[in-house]
């Protein structure tokens, strides 16, 4: 696998993995220091019992050592009326030195004895030896090792114990971590695709789970990010068809008085196509506007020359207007190219210019001026129409927004700045307004294009979209 291949640092895959090796390290641990101490209960004497032992060896030598033979006879006495197992006290040749003599099963239970820190296996009652604590030469107590001190009397409860609850609890510990790292934030994007369905597109996830850097993070992001593109669009398409609605009334309304009126037929005709020619505009700039906000495949992009797109529109606007070209100014260089598509940089350049002719005052002029910021061209387009109040500058961008009075001039329906800002939008540019010296100042920031700028331009036609903008421009394709 290749190092650019493998999971990223804030990966799922490290916790995981994390998780699961730390569960596999902790069983390992947990079964050799668990099964030892087991071991150490189930096969070996306990405490209590080596003790009692040894003190029985103790007691055994100061008989031997007070009065010999008699002594250890009646020890010997005193012990059957103490534990309910054969005891006897040998010497270094495996000679009772008590006065009964060794019986020969006894002498064959003396061919294997245990010691007191031997393990415990057999079934049964094994026979010890416990030598004598201060002269281990001297004898030794021999014992058939009492019931009470067997060791593994819950030898099978602590087999359940080992083998079955303590790795069923770690297992059951194992998922509850895995469940809060997958099934959880899992839970909380099927409840907000639930909501979605239930037309709940305002319900968000919690910061918890979209602030994760995992591939969940970035699952939940994505999902809160889906949440309000649907919620601005739908909100926007509502928005679109009231606004709709409210626009078409006038000229509707209109049309009815003019229909009841007695003017002549060729009156009537010509109101009737002004309406018709008004409401078919109307209908085509919310329908683009509606298109530009949802649309989200890629465009095609080329290398586009600023000064020949302005000539192009400036002699369209100016036989729109009547304007002299004169008015009309440019003091971009003619090193200004930039990336984008051709027809949607087109249109939004044409309604701003529209924009700021039908605003300007009689004489004004407009201009058309840019520098280069680094790996963007910074392009403002400025008018003398007086500007707009500073709270204004970001509600021109909305649809239908008119301000009455505000600037000199009418016409237009309020689209124009709004589909100009999606158009620039949609080819990663941006759009901006300002009031200037003497009136309103549009910036745009479009991606530069430097690889063709000093090739000879290609001849291109823009494609018709309802535009008004005629089909010459000078565009440089992208190089393969």
């Amino acid at each position: 696998m290749k190092l650019s291949e493998l999971p990223g640092r804030h990966s799922l895959f490290w916790k995981l993995a994390c998780l699961l090796v730390a569960f596999c390290l902790l069983m390992i641990w947990l079964s050799w220091s668990w099964g030892r101490y087991m071991e150490e209960r189930n096969q070996f004497l306990s405490d209590e019992a080596r003790g009692t032992l040894a003190r029985y060896a103790g007691e055994a030598e100061r008989a031997w050592q007070r009065g010999g033979r008699n002594a250890i006879d009646d020890w010997l006495q005193s012990m059957e009326l103490r534990e309910a197992s054969w005891v006897g006290v040998i010497g270094g040749n495996l000679q009772s030195l008590g006065s009964d003599p060794l019986s020969e099963q006894e002498i064959q239970h003396l061919t294997f004895l245990r010691g007191l820190d031997w393990p415990i296996h057999k079934q049964g009652r094994p026979w010890l030896r416990i030598p004598f604590p201060k002269d281990p030469s001297a004898g030794s107590l021999v014992i058939e090792l009492p019931e009470r001190f067997l060791p593994g009397k819950y030898r099978l409860f602590w087999r359940v114990i080992t083998n079955g609850v303590i790795p069923g609890l770690f297992t059951f510990l194992l998922c509850v971590g895995l469940y809060r790292l997958l099934v959880v934030p899992l839970n909380n994007l099927r409840e907000q695709a639930n909501a979605w369905r239930a037309d709940q597109l305002n319900v968000r996830l919690s910061s918890g789970i979209t602030q994760r850097p995992d591939e969940l993070g970035e699952l939940a992001r994505a999902f809160d990010s889906m949440s309000e593109r649907l919620q601005s669009t739908v909100a926007l398409q509502q928005q679109l068809l009231r606004d709709l609605s409210h626009e078409l009334r006038t000229p509707l309304s209109r049309l009815r008085v003019a229909s009841e009126s007695e003017q002549g037929l060729a009156q009537l005709r010509e109101r009737i196509g002004r309406e018709v020619d008004g409401m078919q505009r109307l209908v085509e700039e919310t329908l683009q506007l509606a298109w530009l906000d949802t649309d989200r495949t890629p465009l095609p992009d080329e290398a586009i020359e600023v000064q020949a797109l302005w000539e192009m529109l400036t002699d369209n606007a100016c036989y729109e207007s009547g304007w002299p070209s004169q008015r009309l100014q440019c003091s971009v260089e003619a090193s200004c190219w930039v990336r984008g598509n051709l027809n949607t940089l087109a249109q939004a350049l044409e309604n701003i210019l529209r924009n700021a002719i039908r605003h300007s005052p009689e004489g004004g002029f407009v201009r058309l001026d840019g520098r280069r910021d680094g790996d963007y061209w910074h392009l403002w387009l400025e008018d003398q129409g007086g500007g707009v109040a500073e709270s204004d500058l970001q509600r021109i961008f909305l649809p239908f927004t008119r301000l009455d009075g505000s600037r000199p001039g009418d016409g237009g329906f309020g689209l124009g700045l709004s589909i100009a800002r999606n158009a620039v939008q949609r080819q990663g540019g941006s759009i901006w307004a300002e009031n200037g010296g003497a009136g309103l100042r549009l910036n745009l920031r479009l991606l530069a294009d430097d690889c063709l700028a000093s090739a000879g331009p290609i001849a291109s036609r823009l494609t018709p979209t309802g535009s008004s903008v005629a089909p010459q421009v000078l565009v440089q394709p992208h190089p393969v």
